[in-house]
Order: C-alpha cells, then structure tokens, then sequence
C-alpha cells in the first residue's frame, strides 16, 4: 500500500461563529486536529481530537467569540508518515499528547511549531458549525468509512483491492479473513469503536509480514525495503509511539526486507546514548532523507539529496517477524 497525497479541504460559508463548533472527517484515514483561536491580540490552541472517518467531534461548545478560527490535523501514526500537508501560513505551538496552551505563539518547553490553516466553517441546519476535512476523492461519509476500512485492512496484512470508498469482493473477503484471525464477531462492523479495534490490531504483532514493536520511552521513526530481484525500494518513515507495534507496507513476497529503526525526541531529534544515536539498523547501505520518501534508486546517495544509511537484513523465512525496539 502506498500513501497518496491528501489535501485538507473545507466548506466555508460567511456565517459568524455562535455555536458549537465540530470537524468531520471524509478522509479515509483516523486523524487527530487540533485548532486555533484567534481573539485579539491572544492566540490559544487545543488538541488532539481524534476523528474516524465519517464522524464528527465538537472541538468547542457554546458561543465562540473569535476573530478566526484555525485548523491543523495530522493521521495517526499507523500510517506512516503524515499524508496530510499543511500549507497554512499561522505557525502555532502544539504538544505530542493532548493539550491546552493559552499563549501559542511563544513556544515553550515539550511544545513545537506546527502549521495551522484559517478555516470559516459552514452553519448547518441544526444551528451548529462544522468544517471538514476531505481528500482529492471526495468521498462522501460512507465512501470514506470504506475506504478507511480498506486502508487499515491492507496495513495489517489483507488484500482488500483499491482503496477507493468502492465496497467488492475482494474487500468483503479481506475483512472477513481479519475478523476471523481476530476472534470478532460480523456485527463489529457496525460498532462505533470498530476503528479502534482495527488500529489496535494493526499496532500488535503478527504471525505473518513485517511487525515494529517500540519497547522505549520514545517515539520511534522507522524504514523499510524491499529486494524484488530487480531493484531495491526503500520507504520511510513510519512513526511508531511508545508500546506500540506497527506493521509497515509491503507488497508481494520480497527475496529480501530490510529495515532501520531510530529513537527522536519532540523535535525530531535523535536521541544518543554515550554520544551515539539510538537506531537499530545494520550494513546493507540504502537511501534515506528526513522527509518521508520513497526511491528505488540506491546508488550514489548524497547527489540526489538522499544520506546513505545502514539497514539490517530481516529474516522472513518463517512468514513473519517482529522487530523490538528495546534500550540496551
């Protein structure tokens, strides 16, 4: 499974902001928002406010007085990274974990910048706000709870087809082998923890595929490749929280996986043990860059902007293997 680019998109309407505000979500991945007000001269923010697809959350209740409104949303880590770019122009403080910062242009200490993008949410006929966040699909609600499905189902191992909102055989036949392996029952399905359940059997490990378990304190940005015979593909990063497990993306049967692993802080920034970084990788020489990528090319690194790491060898014979992170 590959992660196409999202773009953000909402519904904007002049109508003054006197009502509880909510953001639904028509993407096909979880995603966590987080927002922005904007009163005068004081900027607060507040996050995170994790949304499935096709459902709705109120981020603020009653009136909101406010001279703008400002949104940043970001997917889960269990995709991978982000798929979701921010080309807002207000550069505002967030945490990691859920938050309240009333002053968030001066970041301080476990705060970083992130991009927040003014939105102008559309009344509806309850009298309430809502904004959405939509892909270049534009599914509608049942087309992205779909296609979440979907997406979450080819993550953990399943072939569910396309992932494109369209419900066929293919994808009936992967759920149902997922909820088989999973000891749940057909009428999950409709459950409005259903997601939850998904992405907590997606972040355990399994019999079969490729598993990352992060047994740190930190959060851990991970890279996989693949040896087809032909060419060697290497794609990253996949962000794996603290206790969690996640199985990357890999297509077909490999003659050869490869994997590199590394602990960053906050910031993004390595965390070292006795001066060195704390990675798990090993000889196998491959491209990567900071920025989530994916390239087939693997020679001569440094001239196409890419830095030459060391991936280790992973033993597939068995069908599966799971990686744990671990402090030495």
């Amino acid at each position: 499974m590959s992660l196409p680019a999202a773009a953000i998109s909402f519904l904007f309407s002049a109508a003054p902001a006197h009502a509880d505000l909510k953001i639904c979500n028509r993407m096909s991945y979880v995603v966590e928002a987080a927002i922005g007000i904007d009163d005068k001269a004081a900027t607060a923010t507040r996050g995170w406010f994790r949304i499935d697809p096709a459902s709705c959350r109120v981020v603020v209740q009653g009136t909101l007085a406010a001279d703008r409104i400002l949104l940043n949303a970001r997917a889960l880590g269990v995709y991978g990274s982000s798929p979701i770019p921010q080309s807002g122009s207000d550069t505002l403080c967030v945490a990691q974990e859920n938050f309240v910062i009333a002053a968030a242009r001066q970041c301080r200490s476990g705060q970083t910048q992130a991009p927040f993008t003014q939105v102008t949410p559309t009344r509806t006929d309850d009298g309430n706000l809502v904004a959405y966040l939509a892909e270049d699909s534009e599914y509608d609600d049942e087309q992205a709870r779909l296609a979440g499905i979907q997406r979450l189902l080819a993550i953990a191992g399943y072939d569910a087809g396309a992932i494109d909102g369209v419900d066929g055989p293919k994808t009936q036949a992967a759920l149902s082998a997922f909820l088989k392996s999973r000891g749940l029952a057909a009428d999950i399905t409709s459950s409005p923890n259903f997601f939850k359940t998904m992405v907590d059997a997606v972040q355990t490990p399994s019999a079969s595929g490729l598993t990352w378990c992060n047994d740190t304190p930190h959060k851990v940005m991970a890279a996989v490749a693949t040896d087809d015979g032909k060419s060697v593909t290497s794609r990253g990063w996949y962000r794996i929280d603290p206790g969690k497990c996640l199985h990357p993306d890999v297509a077909g049967s490999p003659r050869q996986t490869f994997s590199f692993a590394e602990a960053v802080d906050a910031d993004n920034r390595a965390i070292k043990l006795k001066d060195k970084p704390l990675n798990w990788g090993g000889e196998k020489q491959l491209c990567t860059r900071e920025t989530k990528f994916e390239t087939n090319e693997q020679n001569d690194c440094p001239s196409r902007g890419f830095a030459a790491t060391g991936f280790g060898a992973v033993d597939m014979s068995s069908g599966g293997k799971t990686l744990r992170f671990a402090i030495p």
